[in-house]
C-alpha cells in the first residue's frame, strides 16, 4: 500500500513542570528534508531527533515543531528584580535632570530588555525526560503516519481506477485496425497512382511494399508492451516498501508506448482514444509527485 507525502501528527507529554507539545507536518519532496523548531532546552539533542525522523519517515519536506509550555511558577526564566530596580532609580535620576516627564510604563518596558534583566536558569535534561521525550516524537511520527496512509488509500484507489481507464480504452482500440490497415492500403494507392497509371504497377511489388510499410506501422507490440506495463504497475503500487519512484519510472514507460501507438496510428478514432489515455496518464502522473 502506498503512502501520501503530506500529512500532520501530533503527540503531547506532561512532565512535573512543563507540558510538551510536538507537531509534524509533512509536505512532497525528492528526498528528506527535516526543518527544526525546539526549545533551547533540548537543542543539544537535535541529532537524536532527526535519526528518529530520518530512520521514520524517508522521505518528504517535514516542519517539526517542538515546544514547552510551563506551568504555573515553573518557568524558567527569571526577572531579576533588583537589577531593574537598579535600572529604573538610574533612568529616573536621568529623566530628572533633564527635566523630562516620567511615565512609569515606558520606562519599565525599555528597562525589560536591558541586559541581565532576564535570568535564563540553565536547565538541564535527565535521561529519563529525554527518553519520554523521544517517545513523544516517535508517537508523533507514528500520527503522521497513520495520516500518510489514510491519504495513500485514497490515492491508490484513483490511481488504480486511472490505469484501468487506460486498459479499456486500449481495448476500445481493437475495432478500428482492421479498417485502419484498409485506409491505409487505399491512401498509398491513391498516392501511387496520383503519380502512375495502374497498369504500369506492378502488383506483386506493390503487395510486397505495402506488407513492408504496414509491418512499420503495426503497433502489436507496443500494445502487448503497455499491458505488460500496467499489470506491473499494479503489483508495484500493492508492495509494502515505498514505491514512489519506482512507480514514476513505470508511468514513464507507460507514456512511451502510449506516444509510439499515437505516432503509428495514423487513424482519427485511434488518435483520440490516445489522447484520452495521456490526459489519465498526466492526471496520474500529477498524484505521483505526492506519492512516498
Amino acid at each position: 500500500m502506498i503512502q501520501s507525502m503530506t500529512g500532520f501528527g501530533q503527540s503531547s507529554l506532561d512532565l512535573s513542570d512543563k507540558l510538551i507539545h510536538i507537531e509534524i507536518k509533512s509536505l512532497n519532496s525528492k528526498q528528506l528534508d527535516v526543518h527544526l523548531r525546539i526549545p533551547g532546552l533540548y537543542r543539544d539533542k537535535e541529532i537524536d531527533i532527526r535519526n528518529e525522523l530520518n530512520c521514520r519517515l524517508k522521505r518528504g519536506k517535514l516542519d517539526v515543531i517542538i515546544y514547552a509550555e510551563y506551568k504555573e511558577d515553573r518557568a524558567p526564566v527569571q526577572i531579576n528584580t533588583g537589577v531593574v530596580r537598579n535600572y529604573y532609580r538610574q533612568v529616573r535620576e536621568i529623566l530628572e535632570s533633564l527635566d523630562v516627564k516620567i511615565h512609569d510604563e515606558p520606562v519599565l518596558q525599555a528597562i525589560l530588555r536591558f541586559p541581565e534583566v532576564l535570568n535564563n536558569g540553565q536547565q538541564t535534561v535527565d535521561s529519563e525526560e529525554w527518553d519520554r521525550v523521544m517517545e513523544t516524537v516517535a508517537a508523533a511520527a507514528d500520527s503522521l503516519e497513520e495520516y500518510r496512509r489514510r491519504e495513500g488509500a485514497a490515492i491508490e484507489k484513483d490511481i488504480n481506477m486511472r490505469i484501468g481507464l487506460i486498459e479499456s480504452m486500449l481495448r476500445e482500440i481493437e475495432p478500428f485496425e482492421k479498417e485502419r490497415y484498409a485506409t491505409l492500403r487505399q491512401k498509398l494507392q491513391n498516392s501511387l497512382f496520383e503519380i502512375v497509371t495502374p497498369d504500369t504497377v506492378d502488383q506483386n511489388r506493390f503487395e510486397q511494399e505495402l506488407i513492408y510499410y504496414l509491418e512499420k506501422m503495426d503497433f502489436t507490440e507496443e500494445k502487448t508492451r503497455l499491458i505488460h506495463h500496467c499489470s506491473y504497475f499494479r503489483d508495484t503500487i500493492s508492495e509494502v516498501e515505498p514505491t514512489g519512484r519506482k512507480l514514476g519510472f513505470i508511468a514513464q514507460e507507460i507514456g512511451r508506448e502510449i506516444n509510439t501507438i499515437g505516432s503509428k496510428a495514423s487513424h482519427p478514432e485511434i488518435q483520440k482514444i490516445v489522447v484520452l489515455m495521456k490526459d489519465e496518464l498526466e492526471k496520474i502522473k500529477e498524484q505521483l509527485l505526492n506519492v512516498l
